[in-house]
């Protein structure tokens, strides 16, 4: 005869014993139980599918911690959104002013006048308008960015060599950008562009490129506004 194993009371029924290390054999791979019942045996498989209050129990929990993970990465968002919102707003507006443009780190400095127009949301700048000097240069200048918390990025029109990307993070007042050209401009794709919003009702725009002969930076454009 053989050995049983050691017995426990069974969470079935009263009076059922649950034999530990016994299997059903004909059916490899399939963990199963022996219940033994008075006058009875009866082998009760459990299959791998199969789900008891433990899993159902598990289930629930994985499915609340992530509702409640993305319950608080969507608060974050909002959060990190509303935190730019006040800064953005104050950029909005109709802006005009003046200053000088390099359109090359090696030719003479123009002095420009300028007008924009800015709208903002709370995660979204969109500033274009028209820099003038004369007869001698016109150029149309945008600049459009998205706000993620404080890390921006967009795009940029004002080199005359196509739309330029612009990515970078604002530290209090000022949005640093790095910027990557559609072409080579002054020997490179990169340059640095600052959007710097100056008190209450002031805003300055500059560029910064790098001349390839000396390796020094040069101020390519540097224009000063007030809300109009």
């Amino acid at each position: 005869m053989r050995r049983r194993g050691k017995q426990e009371p069974s969470p079935i029924a009263p009076n059922i014993a649950v034999q530990r290390h016994f299997r059903c054999g004909w059916n490899k791979g399939v963990a199963a139980r022996l219940a033994i019942i008075p006058s009875s045996m009866i082998c009760v498989r459990r299959r791998r599918g199969d789900r008891g209050p433990k899993d159902n129990f598990m289930n629930r929990y994985v499915t609340q911690s992530l509702s409640i993970a993305t319950t608080a990465l969507a608060l974050l968002s909002g959060i990190a959104h509303a935190d730019e919102a006040p800064f953005l707003k104050s950029l909005a507006g109709s802006w005009s002013g003046q200053g000088t443009v390099k359109v090359r780190v090696n030719a003479p400095t123009i002095n420009v006048t300028c007008r924009f127009t800015s709208d903002t949301t709370a995660a979204s700048l969109s500033l274009g308008g028209k820099c003038t000097s004369l007869a001698i240069f016109s150029r149309a200048i945008s600049a459009d960015l998205e706000a993620n918390g404080p890390t921006y990025s967009g795009s940029y029109v004002g080199a005359g060599t196509g739309t330029a990307g612009l990515s970078g993070k604002r530290a209090g007042d000022t949005i640093n950008l790095g910027i990557t050209w559609a072409k080579d401009v002054n020997g490179d794709r990169k340059a640095q562009m600052t959007i710097e919003k100056i008190g209450a009702s002031g805003m300055r725009l500059t560029t910064i490129d790098t001349d390839p002969k000396t390796g020094k930076p040069v101020v390519t454009s540097r224009i000063d506004l007030r809300r109009s």
